[in-house]
């Protein structure tokens, strides 16, 4: 009971006004929407695609994603799914918490370097690598990514490990 009374005096009272997505987190609306992989359907090529939601009344944005592998070259298909929450540290510095199928976690510190592009990278270590995710729309309404890998102990040596564009579907717009 004692419990209870404490989390009621912490919590919003039920019917309160939902809050406007936090200011740091403002710049990335442009990533709301669903996002189908515009690849170019090469054999063995992946096809996917992601989706941005805000969530928690505006308080986060949920990144949703899946990648289908075709069997080639005697690996059998596969499929990655992956979620990333983005959201306002307490001391409003964009962060992102990445969890994958494949049992991997990132978490990352943001920056938006310019409208409608953001950067994540996640910390140094002379250890493990460390990872930069990027997104950035451009004027034709593509949104291309980019996903790259710094060695253990070389930090700003980033290199491509992965690249991709989607579209916007009508569908999913928000």
């Amino acid at each position: 009971m004692l419990l209870a009374l404490f989390l009621f005096a912490f919590l919003p009272q039920a019917g309160a006004a939902a809050a406007p997505l936090p200011r740091p987190l403002e710049p990335l609306r442009f990533l709301v929407g669903d996002w189908p992989a515009t690849g170019g359907g090469a054999p063995g090529e992946a096809s996917g695609g992601f989706a941005f939601e805000s969530r928690l009344q505006d308080r986060v944005l949920v990144r949703t994603n899946h990648a289908d592998y075709p069997a080639a070259a005697g690996r059998p298909a596969s499929r990655h799914e992956d979620l990333m929450i983005l959201y306002a540290s307490d001391a409003g510095a964009i962060r992102a918490d990445y969890y994958d199928s494949e049992g991997h976690v990132i978490r990352y510190t943001g920056e938006v370097p310019a409208p409608n592009h953001l950067t994540l990278v996640s910390e140094a270590s002379d250890h493990a690598p460390r990872f930069r995710l990027s997104y950035s729309l451009g004027e034709d309404g593509v949104l291309s990514g980019r996903f790259e890998v710094a060695p253990p102990g070389k930090p700003d040596a980033f290199a491509p490990y992965l690249s991709w564009t989607a579209k916007r579907s009508r569908s999913g717009s928000r």
